[in-house]
């Protein structure tokens, strides 16, 4: 059904007109969850407008976050000062096809509201992981959740998908990568809340907390050549993935998609910690 909608997803398509307009109508959710019936705290909130205000016009942004609720995305971004509404540099996210683009409504919907589907499941070469890559060719801001489902426990960071970093591996120009961790999502709409389903409505009167990170770098030709001398010896059955454009196998890919989820899984962790304590004192 996604596959249908692509030209929805066109920042011209019917002038941008449905775009502002779900952009406006998300904005508006968004603020309202974030920062009128909740309170949100955000820590180092210069460091994401910085970087999605005024990067340089051809590196692309990828953001990772923790994954605690379903309203994760858009609410993060309807903290007070965020330019919410701004069509032109507003996220693209990677969004679940079974939950988001159900029928052909939602579809329009999230397709408009710069939303690319993805199948769980489906691996890091899935027709619509392509999309993103066009995305960041074009130096545009991509957010990612890494964990790949929704953990509502307070523990630690879990092994990441390599969906993102085969992103960031693959992109014509390597995006900036910052991590973001954030808190509270989960109180506000919770998995089990009535009879083990979420509720109608969000929550109010609680308390979320951001803690956003610095850019992760990533040295990847030096990543790629240890990656390459590691996995020669390696032994598992094989996919079948593609050479990437600068020509390494799937062993390499593995080792090097491993490595470069756990800098970001690290890096999140140590915001994540940072975060108990910021909020403790």
């Amino acid at each position: 059904m996604s596959r249908t909608m692509e030209w929805a997803a066109k920042s011209d398509h019917l002038k941008g007109i449905p775009r502002k307009i779900v952009i406006a109508a998300v904005g508006s959710f968004a603020k309202t969850v974030s920062s009128l019936i909740n309170t949100t705290s955000v820590h180092n909130a210069d460091t994401l407008l910085r970087l999605v205000r005024s990067r340089p016009q051809s590196i692309p942004l990828i953001t990772v976050s923790n994954h605690m609720s379903t309203l994760d995305d858009p609410s993060m971004w309807g903290f007070k000062g965020f330019p919410i509404f701004d069509t032109k540099i507003a996220r693209w996210v990677l969004a679940a096809e079974d939950i988001c683009f159900r029928n052909p409504l939602y579809s329009y919907i999230f397709r408009t509201g710069k939303c690319i589907p993805i199948t769980r499941g489906g691996g890091i070469y899935q027709e619509h992981m392509n999309e993103a890559l066009e995305r960041l060719k074009d130096g545009e801001w991509l957010h990612t959740f890494p964990e790949g489902k929704v953990y509502q426990d307070d523990a630690p960071i879990r092994r990441l998908k390599w969906g993102t970093a085969s992103l960031i591996v693959r992109a014509p120009i390597t995006p900036i990568v910052l991590p973001i961790v954030h808190h509270g999502f989960h109180e506000v709409m919770p998995e089990k809340y009535m009879f083990g389903r979420r509720p109608p409505l969000p929550l109010w009167n609680k308390k979320i907390n951001m803690i956003i990170g610095d850019p992760i770098e990533f040295d990847l030709p030096a990543m790629s050549e240890e990656a390459i001398a590691q996995s020669r010896n390696d032994s598992f059955p094989a996919i079948g993935w593609p050479r990437t454009s600068d020509g390494l196998d799937e062993a390499a890919q593995r080792y090097l998609y491993t490595t470069v989820s756990e800098k970001i899984r690290a890096a999140m962790e140590r915001l994540r910690c940072y975060g108990k304590s910021f909020l403790k004192s």
